[in-house]
């Protein structure tokens, strides 16, 4: 785990220099990213070892970083993982249509989903900086470093090129903390699953898809109606998160697009709201006993 050492809104801020000797060698190369395109010529393995995610406590403030491997595993010991920092980044076109895509089977979490345009994560050591750590000064919602992360996956997974999706256009609505076992997939003892404070962005633009066939099998834009229906369709999987962000206020977003789209929408708020997953997410080893602060690693005290 990165040792942090300034105190912020978000948590506590390490200059890259402590950051490398707190984390050695190993974290070191992780850290070491650059410009470079995200993911060329890794597998999905090498990601789950080489990605650093952000560790957040229950109130999305940074307390360190982890392998996306630890951070994903489930089990006796590490019932939810640990709880970390996440995008779902919803994608309209111009006539309001929303992308739905489908994660390829080569996924190691939650494969064979039905869910919004991207999932993922934002990442320790990335250039341009991806860590949130306060509240840009005159846009509390600003969230640079999140939308940093939503542009390079959308060129990863969907080879949109950035250019066709500025910064700017990207709006933060709100953040959602979750936890779902991927017993899906595994069946009641699953290996993997997702905790996070999932932040949620729209953004609204015609691009051209190519999608990584390593990371996404299908994407289709659709309308609320097209969607209804085939949420009702038998045989297919949707991403928990998915379905509990759509419950928690993304229908009425989509019906009202040009507010969520608005500088200062309505709907734009930093509170953070906690679900628990469907019956169908909770493995074995997720006990009555678990609470919300399962799998979170605290912000530490600095030293006197």
């Amino acid at each position: 785990m990165l040792l942090l050492a300034t105190s912020t809104r978000y948590g506590w801020l390490a200059s890259p220099a402590s950051a490398l000797r707190a984390g050695g060698r190993r974290a070191a190369r992780r850290t070491l990213m650059s410009e470079a395109p995200y993911g060329v010529g890794l597998s999905q393995a090498d990601m789950m070892e080489r990605d650093l995610l952000i560790l957040v406590d229950g109130d999305d403030r940074v307390t360190g970083a982890m392998s996306k491997r630890e951070a994903h595993t489930f089990g006796d010991d590490t019932p939810r993982g640990w709880l970390h920092r996440a995008f779902s980044c919803f994608l309209f076109d111009a006539r309001g249509r929303m992308l739905l895509t489908k994660r390829a089977d080569s996924k190691i979490t939650f494969p064979d989903v039905w869910t919004n345009a991207c999932c993922s994560h934002p990442l320790h050591g990335r250039v341009p900086d991806e860590v949130d750590t306060a509240p840009v000064a005159d846009d509390a919602f600003a969230m640079p470093g999140i939308k940093h992360a939503a542009r390079r996956k959308l060129e990863h997974e969907l080879g949109i090129d950035p250019a066709q999706l500025p910064h700017a256009d990207f709006r933060f609505l709100t953040r959602f903390h979750y936890w779902a076992a991927d017993t899906l997939t595994y069946g009641s003892r699953a290996p993997w699953g997702e905790h996070e404070v999932d932040h949620v962005l729209f953004v609204q633009g015609d691009v051209d898809l190519a999608p990584n066939a390593d990371e996404v099998s299908d994407a289709r834009f659709l309308t609320a109606d097209e969607l209804r229906a085939m949420l009702n369709e038998d045989g297919l999987k949707w991403s928990p998160w998915f379905v509990g962000i759509m419950e928690r206020g993304g229908w009425e977003w989509w019906d009202n697009l040009g507010e969520a789209m608005r500088v200062g929408s309505k709907y734009a708020d930093d509170r953070i709201v906690y679900f628990d997953p469907p019956a169908e997410h909770v493995a074995a080893y997720n006990l009555p006993s678990h609470g919300r602060s399962t799998g979170v690693r605290k912000l530490e005290a600095k030293p006197a």
